[in-house]
């Protein structure tokens, strides 16, 4: 059923601010001329596209060069031009009688401050004239300093407000980093590339930091040597770039230039020292090896044109960091051959027993009826059973291109897009022993397994737009097109209940999104309107489309290895008389303990043997979708600088779902210039975010793992359901709604002296409706028949399960101090201080018989859950980096603090007190060391967490898959690297 939807928080200011902007009245101008120029390198006379050229003492009146490096503006013979473009020095040129000028620029890395298109749809303002904080990180310049070699890496060690948590188990989880902003979900920022809404993945992520479910854009994807820079806008920008933008927007400026090659070659490593957790882990050799190749070239077009292409190759190798548990192996029905078969038949599990009581060695078949002993017997030490956490194998290779063409002064036609595809293969899941008996095979693995998931992940994306003038606007016409494939699968596996006729390598499925986007922008300055008027409008028309398609037939089956088919009427005994036993060795009676009486042809289940594939059941029927939405939007955008000190800016969108209705949201941000130096700003905006089409449609068996009275992992059978499914129904679970937010922001600018900046920023973000998943639901606490519904196992969904708010202050400041001649030191610190809340949690009034209130209360929304999304990731985040260059040496030291992480738990001791556990603060250090052979090739050499810091273990009762916390640094330790990078 669609809903109506309509904001009325900000419409009516907004309509009234933005027609009061339309009609203002021109002001006279000064007589101004056409001015004309070119703007080249110094070094080599190369030109320079995209350095700002402004009218100094107004930043509203300029523009920016071409890919030619020309320009074109009007002027008064009093104007002074000022040219600036990151990596050059600054130059000032005043107009006088010119009407031509020919402009070279020296190189200087310290000059970094950059016009910035993310937030604004006006050209030429700085990150310290934006009425909103914005950071720009040029990727071409720091990579080659950094240890990290993908980009949402890059930037979560550069940017504090920016996170990506790299799990290091969790199934699916894994496989794609998910990228966060201001400790938010990763449905709630928004990545565009050159300004164009870019596709999600198809993996909707089940854990993520926050605690919430959430679908994220993969940008390991996207190759780091195709990336100029990248614009976060920390503010909520839904009204200005549509849904889920509630926490800001990553925008990706891909590289312009020719005729030039640069490429990398990084290798390195992990120490794998074990840290201090002693005989629980194992420290071995140096693991997770890392080699990546990339490379970056521009081809000119007929001189009116560029087409600039990329390509990365990565292979990372596993890292394993063992957790050596002491949970029972092999049972005494293992121990002492006292397992069956379905037909009463003995199997043989210990066969060394048999022999050394075959060849009279009483003592050797006494210590074989232990542990300890078989294992000895067999060569296995308890680290051969260990659950494997750590970072998967990952193969990857991808490739993007970024092409335009002036066909005339006016008329530009452009693409980008890019294709990769990663392998990756992961140990996610725990190891399955022998004495978990409806999980276990001896034919197939007698010591039991260890199932690894894997990927195989295709992406594709292409941009085709054209920008032109419509008499005195600026027109934008463009579509993008991208999908995102995954086809899933298992190695070392089986389904147990199709006995030893299982294969042990399948294929689960394949999860495909697919998003294309149209839209039509159209923009005008008007300079004569006050300090100078911005107006944008536009139109986009957004197609999206979710699928599922199943994986093979014994991923998802139920077989008949542990079924009887009755042969003749009597009772259920195996060939010695005695009744059959279940898979737990237990024999089958009635409640007098004699054996069952059955009938011919009836089907008995025996063994009750665990059905699907091992670890993460296939996608069958029953969950395939295909599934569509449209959304329409229109919106317009207005800025005026009411004086040179004064900037109010404003946004109002609509927009239309085709499963959620309407919706009318706006945005009023403001700056004022207190003195030339320190600057004042604030916003106001609401937002809207329609769940996902995975989120809606998602559902899959997974296996959880649940403590039993002595604290060791059981598995557990899940399955997901979506709210429209008959067990969410049944039940009283609800249909999701969308997610309401109103995002508030205050901060300020100061620049002391040239190379000296400081913003600080403080913020709040209230969402409604937030979407969590629920606790479990199995059918004896449901009753009513719930077990008719949902079979065996336990459900869980998808629910609106909380309204939260999010607070925050942000501070940057960088510091360049020029000692000498080719002498410089850079310093930077940027902190994030946070505190996520949840304000009220959602109940329903749920068709369950046999629980309370109040723990019907604590299912639909649980405290592990809450306590991930208040206290799960660190409050307070701090980088602090020194940047030391002399001539060809370079030295960076950066280091990071991760504020204190509180785990909630929902299991307690018998006095009801519960597991939790708080983990201290963490700080690390990175080292980069650069040398400069020739101005062609440099080498570098150093390490992430150079001092091997590992975070703190987890309390024993809390020891399942993880050893150790993974919510600050996770627990991979050191990393040295070393490379070379060539330069033609």
């Amino acid at each position: 059923m669609k809903q109506k939807l309509l904001r009325h928080d900000l419409a009516p200011a907004l309509i009234a601010l933005l027609v009061m902007l339309a009609l203002l009245p021109e002001t006279a101008m000064a007589q101004t001329r056409r001015i004309t120029g070119k703007v080249t390198t110094t070094l080599n006379s190369e030109a320079l596209q995209g350095v700002n050229v402004l009218i100094k003492g107004n930043t509203r009146r300029g523009t920016v060069t071409d890919n030619q490096g020309a320009f074109s503006l009007e002027a008064t013979p009093e104007d002074v031009l000022v040219f600036s473009f990151i990596g050059f020095k600054t130059k000032e040129l005043k107009v006088g009688s010119n009407t031509t000028f020919s402009v070279s620029l020296d190189e200087d890395a310290s000059e970094l401050n950059e016009l910035i298109v993310t937030g604004t749809r006006n050209v030429g303002r700085t990150v310290l004239e934006t009425p909103v904080p914005v950071d720009v990180i040029s990727i071409k310049e720091i990579m080659g300093d950094l240890p990290q070699l993908d980009l949402a890496q890059i930037l979560a060690y550069v940017a504090p407000s920016f996170n990506a948590v790299r799990s290091q188990g969790g199934d699916l989880d894994s496989h794609v980093d998910p990228v966060q902003l201001r400790n938010m979900a990763p449905n709630q920022i928004l990545v565009l590339i050159n300004g164009k809404r870019r596709h999600t993945s198809a993996l909707l992520i089940t854990g993520t930091a926050v605690g919430s479910p959430s679908t994220s854009v993969d940008l390991m994807t996207i190759p780091a040597a195709a990336i100029d820079r990248v614009e976060i806008l920390r503010d909520g920008a839904a009204a200005q770039y549509g849904s889920d933008a509630v926490a800001g927007v990553v925008n990706i400026i891909l590289k312009k230039g020719t005729n030039k090659l640069t490429s990398n070659l990084t290798g390195g490593g992990y120490l794998n020292s074990g840290g201090n957790a002693g005989d629980l882990t194992q420290a071995t050799k140096p693991d997770g090896f890392n080699y990546q190749f990339d490379a970056n070239y521009g081809f000119k077009i007929a001189e009116k044109g560029y087409f600039n292409v990329s390509g990365q190759i990565t292979q990372r190798r596993p890292t394993l960091r063992p957790f050596v548990n002491d949970w029972e192996i092999y049972d005494k029905t293992y121990l002492n051959n006292l397992r069956t078969d379905k037909n009463g038949k003995p199997v043989v599990t210990n066969p060394e027993l048999i022999n050394a009581l075959a060849s009279g060695n009483n003592a050797l078949a006494t210590n074989l009826k232990t542990e300890n002993g078989l294992l000895s017997a067999r060569g296995l030490t308890r680290a051969d059973f260990a659950v494997y956490a750590g970072m998967p194998a990952v193969t990857l290779g991808s490739t993007f291109y970024n092409a335009g063409y002036e066909i005339n002064p006016t008329t530009t036609i452009y693409s980008f897009g890019g294709a990769s595809y990663k392998y990756l293969k992961g140990f996610s899941c725990y190891y399955r022993r022998p004495s978990q008996t409806d999980r276990f095979n001896y034919l197939l693995y007698p010591n039991g397994f260890r199932p690894q998931m894997t990927s195989n992940t295709s992406d594709i994306s292409n941009t085709v737009g054209i920008r032109s003038r419509v008499g005195e606007f600026s027109v934008d016409f463009s579509n993008t097109f991208g999908r995102n494939t995954m086809r899933l699968g298992m190695v070392n596996t089986m389904n147990a209940s199709l006995g030893s006729n299982s294969p042990v390598n399948m294929y689960l499925g394949t999860h495909q999104f697919t998003q294309n986007s149209t839209n039509l922008d159209f923009s005008r300055y008007f300079k004569e309107i006050m300090g100078g008027l911005n107006i944008a409008f536009g139109a986009e028309m957004r197609v999206e489309n979710y699928k599922i398609l199943r994986g093979q037939d014994e991923s998802y089956t139920y077989g008949d290895a542990g079924t009887l088919t009755v042969s003749q009427t009597g009772l259920l005994v195996g060939p010695d008389g005695k009744p059959l036993q279940d898979a737990s060795s237990t024999p089958i009676t009635d409640a007098s303990g004699n054996p069952l009486s059955v009938y011919a042809g009836q089907q008995v289940t025996v063994k009750s043997l665990s059905a699907n594939c091992q670890c993460f059941a296939g996608f069958g029927p029953k969950n395939e979708r295909n599934e569509f939405r449209t959304t329409m939007a229109a919106y317009l955008d207005a800025e005026l600088e009411v004086a040179r000190k004064l900037l109010i800016a404003g946004a109002l969108r609509l927009e239309n779902y085709s499963d959620f209705g309407g919706v009318t949201i706006g945005k009023l941000a403001a700056r004022y210039s207190l003195t030339n130096n320190l600057t004042i700003r604030g916003s106001i905006a609401s937002g809207f975010r329609a769940p996902s089409l995975q989120e809606l449609n998602y559902t899959h068996t997974a296996t959880a793992f649940v403590p039993d009275a002595n604290g060791i992992p059981q598995p557990l059978d899940v399955t997901t359901y979506p709210t429209n499914s008959t067990a969410a129904r049944v039940l009283g679970i609800r249909g999701l709604s969308q997610e309401n937010s109103r995002t508030y922001g205050f901060g300020m600018t100061y620049q002391p002296a040239q190379g000296f900046e400081v913003t600080v920023d403080a913020y709040q973000i209230d969402v409604d409706n937030r979407i969590f998943r629920t606790s479990y639901f199995n059918a004896s606490e449901v009753g009513n028949n719930y077990g008719e519904v949902i079979g065996g196992g336990e459900a869980q969904f998808f629910v609106n399960g909380a309204n939260v708010r999010s607070r925050g202050i942000e501070a940057v400041g960088n510091y360049t101090y020029n000692l000498a001649r080719n002498h410089s030191l850079t310093f930077s610190l940027a902190t994030i201080f946070s505190r996520n809340t949840v304000l009220s949690r959602k109940t329903l009034n749920l068709n369950v018989a046999n629980l309370t209130e109040e723990q019907v209360v604590d299912k639909y929304l649980s405290r592990d859950v809450i306590g991930q999304f208040e206290t799960g990731t660190p409050r307070s985040k701090l980088i602090g980096s020194i940047m030391y260059r002399v001539n060809k040496f370079d030295v960076m030291l950066r280091g990071t603090y991760f504020g204190s992480v509180t785990e909630r738990s929902v299991s307690a001791d018998n006095d009801g007190n519960f597991y939790d556990q708080t983990f201290s603060p963490q700080t690390i250090f990175d080292l980069s060391i650069g040398y400069a052979m020739t101005r062609n090739l440099k080498f570098s050499v150093g390490g992430s967490n150079i001092f091997d810091k590992y975070p703190e273990m987890l309390r024993s009762e809390n020891r399942g898959f993880y050893l150790y916390s993974n919510n600050q640094q996770g627990s991979n330790g050191a990393y040295y690297y070393g490379r070379v990078m060539f330069n033609f």
